[in-house]
């Protein structure tokens, strides 16, 4: 795999841990519940785009993921981020939450074209990645998935989608390109936040 993945797939990894583990320390979840919690968040969305792929789960033939997992959840508990008041631990779970939805993004999008996948196939695959790890998380929580209800959240996954199939199509991806969609969804998805963009509801 390139080392832009690799690369892309432990900062994915990283971030998904530390807002997996924030949500169950929300929740009350004694310490199983915590690291199925963060693990589902972490690791859930790419064993669905793997197995989708009908490729070995990344998860589970290579050290990064497993090594990645148990050191961030170390850090946790050593830097004691759970600790911190509720402001500063709500700006820490929405960075890392959008780091992880958007590196999620990337990796989905690029094993779709690296599959030939045509332009929705990207985009599903890349959403899909991004956000399968948080919803199982939710489901398990018995919560509504944030994708359904949170502000301007799934939306992210697929622009990140729409922008690198264009790329794609222009024969323009590369380390650059890729890092320039990389910080340009992070803004977006935070300027979101802050402003409390949504898209429309009904009713």
């Amino acid at each position: 795999m390139p080392e832009y993945f690799i690369f892309a797939e432990i900062i994915g990894i990283t971030a998904f841990t530390i807002s997996g583990f924030l949500v169950a320390i929300k929740n009350k979840l004694d310490i199983l519940g915590i690291l199925i919690a963060s693990t589902l968040t972490a690791l859930g969305g790419g064993i669905v785009r793997d197995a989708i792929l009908s490729a070995p789960p990344f998860a589970f033939t290579a050290l990064h993921p497993a090594l990645t997992l148990t050191f961030t959840i170390f850090l946790i508990f050593a830097l004691r981020l759970y600790k911190k008041d509720s402001i500063e631990r709500g700006w820490i779970f929405v960075v890392s939450d959008t780091i992880g939805l958007v590196a999620f993004s990337i990796t989905g999008a690029l094993m779709a074209i690296n599959a030939d996948y045509n332009f929705f196939g990207i985009i599903i695959l890349s959403f899909i990645t991004a956000v399968g790890g948080g919803v199982a998380r939710d489901i398990m929580i018995n919560q509504v998935p944030a994708v359904l209800i949170s502000d301007f959240y799934g939306s992210i996954a697929v622009i990140a989608a729409l922008l690198l199939g264009t790329l794609h199509f222009f024969d323009a991806i590369n380390e650059f390109s890729i890092l320039t969609v990389a910080l340009f969804s992070i803004v977006l998805r935070l300027l979101a936040y802050k402003r409390g963009w949504h898209l429309p509801r009904v009713g």
